[in-house]
């Protein structure tokens, strides 16, 4: 059983990694409860973790709508700090043709 914490390889009847003592067990969505790792349905509310949650589309001319919660935080926060960051950025554009390659490597230095 894979720890989810740090990836250890536990035996599988492991209540506890070995590795970092994380307790394994995996969160029900719907009700909260603990439930064994590879557990098909929830032990409480019988919620099946094999299907997929149905997600609502996205709001791209809403950004809040899909903006993960730490990252707005960050942004809003720390305004000041990133307004006119420069990173230097390497992007690389392949094009496969006939079974050969032609790379072109564009370079932006900030």
């Amino acid at each position: 059983m894979e720890c989810p914490k740090c990836r250890f390889d536990n035996r599988e009847e492991a209540r506890f990694c070995s590795e970092s003592g994380h307790k394994l067990e995996f969160i029900c969505p719907k009700c909260g409860t603990g439930n064994r790792l590879g557990a098909n349905f929830s032990d409480k509310c019988g919620h099946d973790f094999v299907k997929p949650a149905e997600r609502s589309p996205i709001d791209y001319s809403r950004p809040p709508s899909y903006t993960p919660k730490h990252l707005a935080d960050k942004i809003l926060t720390k305004r000041s700090a990133i307004e006119g960051e420069r990173k230097l950025v390497t992007l690389l554009f392949a094009h496969v043709a006939n079974y050969t390659w032609n790379f072109t490597l564009l370079k932006a230095s900030g």
